[in-house]
């Protein structure tokens, strides 16, 4: 038995696939598969019940995975220990991030990052909240990065830190009746054919709250996996969209700030970015998250607000 293949048989019982556990791993599925059953039989006991169908964990497996998930968890906070004694501000940080913020925040932060700890290396792992959530609980990361409150998590061993309250605009076509207005307010969705993100985006549960309160529509024509999608759906005219300013043009900012929104935000992609009102201005806030009793945790206070600066 090694800690590898505790981590398959983790896999398995957080994927419920052996393709999607095996990718995970970095490993092909027969290895996986050959590496769970001398694993079973070096335990005496049936871990997992496979059918053609499904794969799930016997009676005795969900045991045994709650006891690796465990003994996975010291392993990662023993060579976390063993990096902060070598190097209080250096070693290895493994970071989660969602889709939604790590193409549009990464650049804005990765230098100061940098330049504050010179010999910290960043391991970014990209993925939706629940998932890079539970690998933060589990020990497999340090910190993640995303949209706080984190919905469903009732963990007081969870640090969230505040770092930036990100506004969104309402991206429309160029052809939109409200393409030329200088600023919209939330009553503007009414009504609106709303595009949004898939289900597991924790941007879409936001955006839907929105549309909710204002009786905008989801739109059912398409849900996006990307911002870029979404983006491109906006421009061919097939819906509006609540768009987080990481992800709008700096240039169509710049054309807000300076008072030429009447001619709106205009991309390559015929998107127009209007600002909502200063006094009804839907937003998100960005946090970093990192367990209390993480031996990491001044470290990463202090990352924290580094971050908190960067984005000032």
């Amino acid at each position: 038995m090694n800690l590898r293949d505790l981590r398959y048989l983790v896999a398995v019982a957080e994927h419920k696939h052996f393709g999607r556990a095996a990718e995970a791993c970095f490993v092909s599925q027969p290895t996986l598969s050959t590496q769970l059953k001398k694993l079973e039989e070096t335990l005496g006991v049936l871990l997992i019940e496979r059918t053609n169908r499904r794969v799930m964990l016997s009676p005795e497996g969900e045991q045994i995975v709650a006891q690796a998930q465990l003994i996975l968890s010291e392993v990662n906070t023993l060579l976390a220990l063993s990096e902060q004694l070598q190097d209080p501000l250096g070693g290895e940080l493994r970071v989660g991030i969602i889709p939604t913020i790590a193409p549009y925040l990464l650049p804005k932060i990765l230098q100061p990052i940098k330049e504050a700890f010179p010999n910290l290396q960043l391991q970014l792992t990209e993925g939706q909240t629940a998932h890079i959530t539970r690998l933060l609980k589990r020990g497999d990361l340090d910190a993640i990065l995303l949209a706080i409150p984190i919905p469903d998590l009732h963990d007081e061993n969870i640090q969230e830190f505040e770092l930036y309250d990100e506004p969104f605009y309402l991206a429309v076509s160029a052809d939109h009746p409200k393409a030329k207005s200088a600023t919209v307010t939330a009553a503007d969705l009414e009504g609106e054919s709303v595009l949004l993100l898939e289900d597991g985006h924790c941007l879409r549960d936001q955006a839907l709250a929105v549309c909710n309160a204002h009786r905008g529509v989801e739109s059912k024509s398409y849900s996006a996996t990307s911002l870029e999608t979404l983006r491109q759906l906006v421009g061919a005219g097939m819906g509006v969209t609540l768009m987080p300013e990481l992800a709008v043009p700096i240039d169509a900012i710049k054309n807000t700030k300076k008072g030429a929104a009447e001619k709106g935000g205009v991309t390559a992609s015929h998107v127009h970015y209007l600002p909502f009102s200063e006094d009804d201005v839907p937003y998100r806030t960005l946090g970093l998250c990192w367990r209390n009793t993480s031996t990491r945790a001044e470290l990463l206070g202090d990352l924290a607000q580094v971050l908190r600066a960067s984005l000032q």
